[in-house]
């Protein structure tokens, strides 16, 4: 296998350390840095789509009123418009700013507009039927332009599209992803399952609050009860027949009761059998609570199913892309958890860097220094969240069941020089399980923990 010495550095795990941020290395004979060549070529792709002979053309999206302008790259207005139209029927507009843009001396039109729900899906199809290029602007900062235009907040339609357009001229927008359709596919079900995690939690956290109103005791059958397929069986026999009394369910006695728990615990995915006690609680509460309980336990058993559905398609997306091998060879991580992550980067090769992954991810630490002064660095934060905590959810699966980030773990939280707390040390992690995948999945080369501890030595892999 083919290593070269980018990749060993990139599948390490980093620190916090300001020694760990160092991103600009001067290689020999060169006078750019790392970062530089980074930016430059950057720099390079957004020209060419916004070339010089281009003229900018800013969209303001909204539902049905949309405000368009187009300008030279001095952001010097050409022509103004407004459409009462849906994001479907621009395709006249776009027409339009072509012929403006022509009688103007200009070759064709770069389209610009912020990422606004689906319509910039929308308007980028229509673009691309046109043979016109199409670029996205943050919004976070045509809100920034926004003030440094007059050092105010002042909002309208019109104006957002000049900022638009300007920030396309100044190169301060970025390529959008075009995802391919399995691709698509696999965040759209990570979307979907993001939305059921979220509700089965919920679904748990208002079951624990009502049990610990109004039936303490249950909650002290088991040790970990939410994670217990008999305990949930029980509980969902008991809610069912009990009618807010659990005293009632004395007449069943013991045998009755262990064989209804029985037939209900294969619904649960269970096979042995939990004994129900029953306390003290706050009575008055007891009924309707329980009555209570019973809808959010419904709730909960049918969101997990969904919820193992929508992780069983996942799987199947990762098995048509022919990644499942791969991911699966970091040990500790599942395919569920890579198939969360990757869901939310889309195809990785569309990154150039590992960095750029982290960087995604708002796990990349950010220095803060000032000549002699060193301050502390945290992570960005920035980019996207959902990919930030599908990576945390997977480190913590990971940790006990990789010994590279077992043992990277307790370095960064145990050495002597700038010791990182638990919640740093995990997102050093995080930020190494984004390298590792980007390589993995990049190189089609499985997971070597040689590699990815550094013990390897450079000219025996190579």
């Amino acid at each position: 296998m083919r290593v070269d010495h980018g990749d060993v550095l990139l599948m390490s795990c980093a620190g916090l350390q300001s020694q760990d941020i160092e991103e600009d290395v001067m290689p020999h004979g060169s006078g750019l840095s790392r970062g530089d060549k980074r930016r430059n070529g950057r720099l390079a792709r957004l020209r060419a789509l916004v070339p010089p002979q281009n003229a900018i053309l800013g969209i303001d999206l909204a539902d049905e009123k949309q405000a368009l302008v187009v300008t030279d790259h001095d952001s010097r207005v050409l022509a103004r418009k407004r459409v009462r139209a849906k994001a479907w029927r621009l395709d006249s507009a776009l027409e339009w700013a072509r012929n403006v843009a022509r009688r103007h001396g200009f070759a064709d039109v770069t389209v610009g507009c912020e990422p606004t729900g689906h319509r910039w899906r929308v308007l980028d199809q229509l673009a691309a039927g046109l043979g016109m290029p199409l670029v996205c602007v943050q919004p976070l900062l045509v809100g920034r332009a926004r003030e440094s235009e007059d050092y105010t907040r002042d909002k309208t339609d019109d104006k957002d599209a000049v900022l638009i357009a300007r920030l396309v001229g100044d190169l301060r927008c970025y390529v959008l992803e075009r995802a391919e359709e399995t691709w698509a596919r696999l965040r759209h079900l990570g979307a979907r399952r993001e939305g059921l995690v979220a509700e089965a939690t919920a679904n748990v956290q208002q079951l624990r609050d009502l049990l610990e109103c109004a039936w303490p005791a249950v909650l002290g059958c088991a040790a970990k009860p939410f994670e217990s397929n008999s305990w949930c069986a029980a509980l969902t026999v008991v809610l069912d027949r009990c009618h807010g009394r659990p005293e009632r369910l004395a007449r069943m006695g013991l045998a009755r009761f262990l064989q209804a728990v029985n037939r209900e615990v294969a619904r649960w995915g269970g096979r042995q059998v939990w004994r129900l006690t029953d306390q003290a609680g706050v009575t008055a509460q007891r009924t309707g609570a329980l009555e209570r309980a019973s809808f959010v336990l419904a709730d909960w058993h049918a969101t997990k199913r969904r919820l193992s559905e929508v992780e069983a398609r996942m799987v199947e997306v990762l098995d048509h892309l022919e990644l499942t091998d791969l991911v699966t060879s970091i040990p500790g991580l599942s395919t569920v958890g890579a198939a969360a992550i990757l869901a939310e980067t889309g195809d990785l090769a569309r990154f150039d860097s590992p960095r750029a992954v982290v960087k995604h991810a708002g796990l990349c630490p950010r220095e803060n220094s000032s000549g002699t002064k060193e301050g502390r660095a945290r992570i960005a934060r920035r980019g996207r969240p959902g990919l930030r905590l599908a990576a945390w959810r997977a480190v913590w699966g990971a940790q006990a069941n990789n010994p590279v980030l077992t043992a990277r773990f307790h370095h960064l939280t145990a050495r002597e020089e700038n010791p990182l707390t638990t919640g740093q040390a995990h997102a050093a992690l995080a930020a190494a399980l984004l390298r590792w995948l980007h390589v993995i999945i990049t190189q089609r080369v499985p997971w070597n923990e040689q590699i990815a501890s550094g013990r390897t030595d450079l000219s025996a892999a190579a």
